[in-house]
């Protein structure tokens, strides 16, 4: 068992941020809809509205890191082993089976996962976000486009909420099935993920194949060094287990 540094400090604090935002929006959203009474009503819409931007400035800074850093692709939705997750999630996971597929450094998330986020990115959080933007600001119609009735608009801000409630609970059930109970969580707290020998040995494959596609031994004149690969692929192979705890 080692240890590999999967998620890097921008990609913690962003989820920890998301953390405390979805909290605090859920918390106060129930409170604005009488469910019960902790702050009182005017301090909850204060509270929720506030949350509210500061989740969409965190938006605009993770789409701008994901593009910047590739990350992108970890949720590009993929059929590859989809059936074969979703039948470890309903019977697999209960018998103590191995799972399906592992973490990369380029691929963290499973099938089932990159199709959840990418729902959860493309399409809930989008309806939640302009639902609400909408419910702020009804008062100041823009011309020709006032809005009779909130009905539809406070329906699929409820909708969004509630399937983001359901997401959260399901978020947190999966995360005590790593390693241990605690290593998931541990892992987006500290970046560094438990892995067996077996995923250790799959992520430095992937990151030598990656290295061969951008470096190449120099090609001189007079002397092509031969086995140039061979040792490029070495020194990083070498520089990847080095920082493997």
């Amino acid at each position: 068992m080692k240890r590999v540094y999967l998620y890097k400090g921008f990609e913690r604090f962003w989820h920890w941020a998301q953390v405390v935002l979805v909290f605090t929006l859920m918390l106060t959203g129930f409170e604005i809809h009488g469910s019960f009474s902790v702050f009182g009503y005017k301090t909850a819409v204060g509270l929720h509205n506030t949350s509210a931007w500061m989740f969409m400035v965190l938006i605009v800074f993770s789409i701008f890191w994901h593009i910047t850093t590739g990350e992108w692709v970890q949720y590009i939705p993929t059929s590859k082993n989809l059936k074969v997750q979703l039948q470890y999630y309903l019977g697999g996971i209960f018998e103590n089976s191995p799972h399906p597929t592992g973490k990369r450094l380029l691929s963290k998330l499973n099938p089932l996962q990159r199709l959840t986020y990418f729902g959860l990115k493309i399409i809930l959080i989008p309806l939640t976000v302009f639902s609400g933007l909408l419910y702020m600001f009804f008062h100041y119609p823009i011309k020709g486009f006032e809005i009779d009735s909130l009905e539809y608009v406070a329906l699929s801000h409820t909708i969004g909420a509630y399937l983001m409630i359901a997401f959260v609970v399901i978020h947190l059930y999966l995360i005590t099935t790593g390693h241990s109970i605690g290593s998931n969580l541990n892992a987006m707290i500290t970046g560094w993920e438990d892995m067996d020998d077996d995923e250790v040995k799959d992520i430095v494959d992937d990151v030598v194949n990656g290295a061969e596609k951008i470096i190449k031994p120099a090609k001189h004149k007079k002397k092509v060094s031969k086995g140039g690969n061979i040792e490029v692929n070495k020194l990083v192979k070498e520089a990847v287990e080095k920082n493997l705890q």
